[in-house]
C-alpha cells in the first residue's frame, strides 16, 4: 500500500486548504483512511478518518465543523477539506490506512502511512 499526500501550504488565519491522499497498491474496500497531524514538540494526533466502504466518518472534536474528510472511490483518493484554519492547526499532516472494524483513532492502529504534508497557518 502506497499513500501519497499533498496539498499543504501556508495560509492565513481563517483560510482554507484541501489535502489529498492518493492510495495505490491494493483494493481498499475494507480499509479505513485517516488523517493525523503532528505539531513541533507534540505527539501525533487524530484528525479525521473515513471508512472506504460506506463512507462513515469520524472527526476530532478540535476540527468538527471546520474540517471534512471525504473520498473519491474512482480516484482512490481521500481528501481533507480544512476551513476556518487557526494557527493551532499548524502541523505536518499525514494520511494513513488500516483494515478492520469501526473507525480507530489511535495512530498505532494504522499500518500504512504516507509522507507528511506541511500546513502552516499564520496569525
Amino acid at each position: 500500500v502506497q499513500l501519497q499526500a499533498c496539498g499543504g501550504g501556508l495560509v492565513q488565519t481563517g483560510g482554507s486548504l484541501r489535502l489529498s491522499c492518493a492510495a495505490s497498491g491494493r483494493t481498499f474496500s475494507y480499509y479505513i483512511m485517516g488523517w493525523f497531524r503532528q505539531a513541533p514538540g507534540k505527539e501525533r494526533e487524530f484528525v479525521a478518518a473515513i471508512r472506504w466502504s460506506g463512507g462513515s466518518t469520524k472527526h476530532a472534536d478540535s476540527v468538527k465543523g471546520r474540517f471534512t474528510i471525504s473520498r473519491d472511490n474512482a480516484k482512490n483518493t481521500v481528501y481533507l477539506q480544512m476551513n476556518s484554519l487557526k494557527p493551532e492547526d499548524t502541523a505536518v499532516y499525514y494520511c494513513a490506512a488500516t483494515a478492520g472494524v469501526g473507525i480507530p483513532i489511535a495512530a498505532t492502529t494504522y499500518d500504512y502511512w504516507g509522507q507528511g504534508t506541511e500546513v502552516t497557518v499564520s496569525s
